[in-house]
């Protein structure tokens, strides 16, 4: 039997199915509870979802924590919170690692609150001090110019949410096997889902998408947006942007790139009127190829492109949708 306490993670349900963020949080756990010599668990929360469990054990979980119950099909922060608090409590878990999507920053803060330990927010990189067992969590400070390291020494369990998309998941092994544990701990709520309105966005979501089409400064206003949007939809792709696009409300948070942003791995990534900024460059050069477009021959984007092209994006993105449409 597999005692309390390792590495935990925290999976996220989308749409009744166990999402991809799941697979990719195990991945760093796995590394982090064999560096520990220590089981690595899942905590899988949701409506009609035990049947899934298997599949976090075949892509790297040791035992699955599953709370299964009609009243979390929806995701009400303080019920959920409650429930991993109770876990929490009661299993002693020396780390708990989610996802830095909007469940695990609604989430973590809650449970943060009545535990007596540390939570570090947007991890990029995470390690382990061996001499102390200390998890070593890597995060952009000050607005991304610099990476702070961070530890929890006293408190446990260490706490922290990394960036969707920062990690592949490991291959799925059908031949694992885990410790599948049901719980039925309290999960009343104070709250209750009045609507959902999902975002209006080209594509799938930027963590999710295959084909990504970036926009910086040099698209040099919010109306041509609308031709990386018309590329990206020819593409089956989604639409990014810089942090320069953004903060000059040429495209809405929701697309931004890079350390302030999102961290992303599409198959293509086409980069036009981007210069290359440091903070965008970690957010998106795990991509499997890199397109980019730019006046400038030097711009520090083309060091990290597969394919580059010196010209004015104003030209050649639709040079590029008539050669599509064509």
């Amino acid at each position: 039997m597999i005692e309390s306490g390792g590495v935990w993670t925290l999976s996220e349900v989308r749409g009744g199915l166990v999402h991809q963020v799941s697979y990719e949080l195990l991945a760093w756990g796995r590394d982090l509870a064999d560096v520990l010599g220590t089981p690595l668990s899942a905590v899988l929360m949701g409506h009609g979802v035990a049947g899934q469990a298997e599949g976090l054990v075949a892509h790297g979980a040791d035992q699955v924590y599953v709370v299964d119950s009609p009243e979390l099909a929806d995701f009400l922060p303080d019920s959920f919170a409650r429930v991993l608090g109770d876990l929490v409590s009661r299993h002693r878990p020396e780390i708990l690692i989610a996802s830095a999507t909007s469940t695990g920053r609604a989430l973590m803060p809650l449970l943060f609150v009545d535990a007596d330990t540390g939570l570090t927010a947007d991890c990029t990189e995470l390690s382990i001090e061996t001499d102390e067992r200390l998890l070593l969590q890597t995060r952009p400070a000050i607005g991304g110019n610099v990476m702070a390291d961070i530890r929890t020494p006293l408190g446990r369990p260490q706490m922290c949410t990394v960036r969707p998309r920062s990690r592949r998941p490991l291959p799925e092994d059908r031949s694992r096997t885990g410790r599948i544990v049901e719980e039925t701990p309290d999960v009343s709520s104070v709250m209750r889902l009045l609507e959902f309105l999902p975002e209006k966005k080209v594509g799938a979501p930027l963590q999710d998408a295959e084909v990504i089409v970036s926009g910086g400064r040099g698209m040099k206003g919010a109306r041509n947006f609308a031709m990386l949007e018309e590329l990206a939809a020819l593409l089956g792709g989604s639409v990014g942007a810089s942090r320069a696009a953004v903060d000059m409300n040429w495209a809405p948070y929701s697309s931004q790139v890079g350390l302030s942003g999102k961290s992303v791995t599409p198959k293509v990534y086409i980069a036009c009127g981007i210069s290359g900024a440091v903070q965008h460059l970690a957010g998106m050069s795990a991509s499997d190829t890199v397109i980019a477009i730019n006046t400038d021959p030097e711009a520090a984007i083309f060091r990290v492109a597969d394919l580059g092209i010196v010209g004015d994006a104003l030209e050649v993105v639709p040079a590029l949708i008539g050669r599509l449409r064509s």
